[in-house]
């Protein structure tokens, strides 16, 4: 999988690419994740990228020019499953969302900025817009990493056990159950004995129905779905 980055701010993106999981991902060659600058698509002598917006009110708009040369060249380039848009009123991420999009070749992320992008960009080049969740950042930088995450990860080899992703909250529409660890008993807190029984039908039995007890408890809207 190739992810191409499309931003105004791509120091932004560094950090989270050179640690932990993402990082052994890259370097493992499982993906390939490419931030551009969207300035070095600009003729603007001052490197801008966004205007007044037409009407009149509050806030530039990123134009459509430089986003335009970003996507036509790495459409040249390679084909694209998606093309995608980090924005707070476009779909709201979920698990199944990611599943899908960790089967994909390869994605184009275009993070918005300032008041957003000219709407002309949504219409003629964008085919998913993706929200991480009801608020507004100052960018779509960080919904971008957040996207990432939530993809890569589920790409077979990224993850030491790759039936882990598969026991993950919102899999099957339930949260996870109770995970416990050494020592077993702690200040008089104790691991649940089934646990140590060997019992690996009866441990399922147990995680499927605290799962279930949890998920009720925190978020039956999952059950209703």
């Amino acid at each position: 999988m190739r992810i191409d980055i499309i931003s105004v701010v791509p120091e932004l993106l560094k950090s989270p690419f050179e640690a932990s999981i993402l990082k052994r991902a890259i370097d493992a060659q499982l993906v390939e994740v490419i931030v551009h600058n969207l300035r070095d698509y600009t003729t603007d002598s001052y490197k801008s990228v966004d205007d007044y917006q037409f009407g009149g009110g509050a806030g530039m708009v990123m134009s459509i020019e430089p986003i335009d040369r970003c996507i036509t060249k790495l459409k040249s380039e390679r084909n694209y499953e998606e093309v995608i848009y980090m924005t707070p009123d476009g779909e709201l991420l979920d698990q199944g969302m990611a599943n899908q999009l960790s089967l994909k070749g390869n994605l184009i992320v275009l993070c918005g900025h300032y008041k957003g992008v000219d709407q002309r960009v949504r219409e003629h080049f964008i085919t998913k817009e993706i929200s991480i969740g009801d608020y507004v950042l100052s960018g779509g930088e960080l919904g971008a990493a957040v996207l990432c995450d939530a993809i890569i990860r589920l790409i077979p080899g990224v993850l030491g056990n790759e039936t882990s992703a598969l026991t993950d909250s919102f899999q099957d529409n339930l949260l996870a159950p109770p995970i416990y660890t050494r020592p077993r008993s702690y200040k008089g807190w104790d691991v649940p004995k089934l646990l140590f029984s060997g019992n690996f039908p009866e441990i399922e039995k147990w995680r499927e129905a605290k799962a279930y007890e949890r998920t009720k408890k925190r978020r039956p809207d999952l059950l209703d779905e």
